[in-house]
């Protein structure tokens, strides 16, 4: 059995992903459909990613991967520059990309593309502005995380620094989810993180949508 000294120095908890969401641009404020368009941080995301990163120092990552857009690449570059770490820059863990919606606001794209906009509520498979499925974005995302959780220490912790809707495909991939239930996970607000731990049976969500150090799980389910 694990003691509460064990899992508060991380000693014996096994590997962990945290997916954390870019800092907020200027598209996220106006409700601006971004989809893989190359947005920067605001003044205000690159403060969320400063302070986010002085938190997650303190779990002591082993290894930094980032979408290549310039919203994650800078987000993961202020993490970095207290690590010491190299982040290594991944295009596969872009968002998703969404064609027509791409620059649009919600309300643009309701009124332009209602449908199918409410077919992509529903759980339906919709190739959003003739852009990619949610599984196929998975496809892509989650062997990449994967294949660098692999390479971490027994108790290593890997940050892979992305976006929201690609997060939230790689939980449900990584979960064994089915598709139409990825949308349960609710979204992450900018320059918060999910953290899924290894466990017995697989990968297990131990927090979703933090913003603050994890505290060990005190309880019955720990």
């Amino acid at each position: 059995m694990t003691s509460f000294s064990e899992a508060s120095t991380g000693k014996g908890r096994g590997r962990r992903i945290i997916l954390w969401r870019h800092g907020q641009t200027a598209w996220n404020v106006e409700r601006r459909f971004q989809g893989t368009t190359d947005v920067e941080l605001t003044e205000t995301g690159v403060a969320q990613a400063r302070r986010a990163a002085r938190l997650l120092v303190g779990l002591k990552p082993a290894a930094i991967v980032a979408s290549d857009l310039k919203r994650a690449a800078n987000t993961a570059a202020e993490l970095a520059a207290l690590t010491g770490l190299e982040v290594t820059h991944d295009e596969a863990l872009r968002e998703t990309y969404a064609g027509a919606w791409q620059g649009l606001t919600h309300e643009e794209i309701i009124a332009r593309h209602g449908e199918e906009y409410a077919a992509w509520k529903r759980g339906e498979p919709v190739r959003r502005g003739g852009g990619e499925l949610e599984t196929e974005v998975a496809d892509r995302a989650a062997p990449v995380v994967l294949r660098h959780a692999e390479k971490l220490p027994e108790d290593g912790t890997l940050v892979v620094v992305s976006h929201g809707g690609t997060i939230r495909t790689t939980i449900g991939r990584l979960l064994a989810l089915d598709p139409h239930h990825w949308e349960s996970l609710g979204g992450l607000s900018n320059c918060c993180w999910s953290v899924l731990g290894e466990g017995a049976r697989g990968w297990r969500l131990l927090e979703h949508n933090a913003g603050t150090l994890p505290e060990p799980v005190l309880g019955d389910d720990d």
